[in-house]
């Protein structure tokens, strides 16, 4: 009868860790401090999976334990033996060291930092290493790992930003933060670029106690030290200021504001039976083959409706320019830009992977959520936007010598 498996004891070995570590011994190779935890982690590794295998073969083929074979193993931490696990049929195949493998990587951090940024909580997290590889690890212990990539956040917020983007989007999230034992709402100020190659990248979050003109001047102030220096289209939602803020910063840039969000603002005015009909000739607007046609489509739904709705027509004639901003470009260009959509579709992402969440517990707990989904995001985003061809050509075709000279920068 085969030894009963123990659980590793991760805080235990923590501690004699330290020990060795002060007694001189070096972390890592043949005698190193944290080789003897790899080897643990490995050998729980495999039986977790064969307890797998065999709970998917033992009815079918009467598969069972067969022993254990020795394998020698060499790493980052340095070489040792561990005990495989065999199956009477021999057909369990290891993935975290597969047959004939002798070289692994030392990846138990990144698989824990991978769980995390799919939203997992602690709790989750522990009972997934517990049932796959017998490991018991604590809060701290997974925030301390967790923990690890913060200077590779601070390195990122603060990267040298190319010097001209095409468009870019910006808005803002919402999230509850336990600060001094009361919970917040804090905004996470979040700006979306793509640069001259279609390629989207996400090229700042930055926390504000509310969403604001005042702060989104600092963070368009920020870009700037950071090395960027022109922008073609901002497109935003309606905030009050930011507008003007943008065009104070990056005199050459067109604002665009997002036409769904006008919509949307409009609809909060509507009752429920005039919502049909009075969506549909405001569609009408962004609709039209040019912009004389949108004006004729905004005067027509005016004379049918100002009397009842005076507030929906004041907001449409005070953002006209703006709104009917992608009028003046070629209509590849225009399908991207009337609409904050591609931000709020990171946003959703992110929402994703922290829906779960009540209230975090700081706001260095939000930045790693937010920083792990984004680079999911950017391995789902890998090329260029979606027609970007055509994109390109027509910001040629208007942006003539800023965008060679764009080109040639980025």
């Amino acid at each position: 009868m085969e030894e009963e498996e123990k659980k590793f004891d991760f805080e235990a070995f923590a501690k004699q860790a330290a020990e060795a570590l002060k007694a001189g011994k070096p972390m890592v190779g043949k005698d190193g401090v944290f080789t003897p935890l790899l080897k643990q982690i490995v050998e729980a590794s495999l039986e977790g999976e064969l307890d797998q295998h065999l709970t998917e073969t033992r009815a079918t083929e009467g598969n069972r334990r067969n022993g254990r074979k020795r394998k020698n193993i060499q790493s980052p931490l340095g070489g040792f033996e561990i005990f495989s696990p065999r199956d009477r049929t021999g057909s369990f195949e290891p993935q975290l060291v597969p047959k004939r493998q002798h070289k692994i990587s030392s990846d138990m951090d990144a698989r824990i930092l991978s769980l995390f940024g799919r939203g997992m909580s602690y709790s989750d997290i522990q009972s997934h290493l517990s049932e796959m590889y017998g490991l018991d690890i604590s809060d701290g212990t997974i925030s301390a790992i967790t923990d690890r990539i913060l200077p590779t956040i601070k390195e990122w917020q603060n990267r040298p930003l190319e010097s001209v983007y095409p468009v870019i989007w910006l808005d803002a999230m919402y999230f509850k933060v336990r600060d001094s034992g009361v919970v917040k709402t804090k905004a996470i100020y979040s700006i979306l670029a793509v640069n001259t190659e279609g390629e989207k990248e996400v090229i700042g979050i930055y926390f504000g106690e509310n969403e604001s003109s005042s702060f989104w001047r600092q963070v368009l102030h920020e870009l700037k030290m950071r090395g960027l220096k022109d922008i073609f289209i901002a497109c935003i939602d309606n905030l009050k200021g930011l507008a003007e803020a943008i065009e104070d910063m990056f005199p050459k840039t067109d604002v665009q504001l997002c036409l769904v969000h006008q919509m949307r603002n409009s609809m909060k005015y509507m009752s429920d039976k005039d919502i049909k009909p009075l969506v549909r000739d405001l569609k009408k607007i962004y609709k039209a083959i040019n912009v004389d046609i949108a004006k004729h489509y905004l005067q027509e739904a005016e004379e049918k409706w100002a009397d009842k709705y005076s507030v929906i027509f004041k907001s449409w004639n005070t953002n006209w320019d703006r709104l009917m901003n992608f009028y003046k470009y070629p209509p590849g260009l225009r399908r991207i830009i009337y609409t904050t959509n591609p931000i709020e579709s990171f946003h959703r992402m992110v929402r994703k992977v922290t829906k779960t969440k009540g209230a975090f517990s700081s706001e260095d707990a939000i930045v790693k959520q937010i920083y792990l989904a984004t680079v999911n995001a950017n391995t789902k985003w890998n090329g260029s936007m979606f027609g970007w061809s055509l994109v390109r050509r027509d910001l040629h075709a208007y942006f003539g010598e800023r965008f060679l000279t764009a080109d040639t920068l980025n």
